[in-house]
């Protein structure tokens, strides 16, 4: 399943473009937080969601070709990010 797959036709931009949520999400990372918690109240009140949420729609967007088709530098740096992650588990 992918990260747009669970809403409704009106939260796109056609059958093959992300959600407006989606690119949401990606905007949020594209920015950079003053410090800790500014992010997260930024997730709440911008998008509604809790940043648990947030979390998981990320990792579904980065591996989802339309993100990566969308905004691919923010996905590759953030694909990076979650590789290095693993590695050192």
């Amino acid at each position: 399943m992918t990260a747009s797959s669970s809403h409704g036709p009106d939260d796109t931009d056609g059958p093959v473009g992300l959600s407006a949520r989606d690119r949401a999400v990606l905007a949020v990372e594209r920015q950079s937080w003053a410090g800790p918690g500014a992010k997260e109240r930024a997730i709440r009140e911008r998008l509604g969601i809790s940043p648990t949420r947030y979390y998981q729609l990320l990792n579904a967007l980065l591996d989802d070709r339309r993100a990566l088709e969308e905004d691919p530098v923010t996905v590759n740096r953030l694909r990076r990010v979650r590789d290095a992650k693993r590695g050192r588990r």
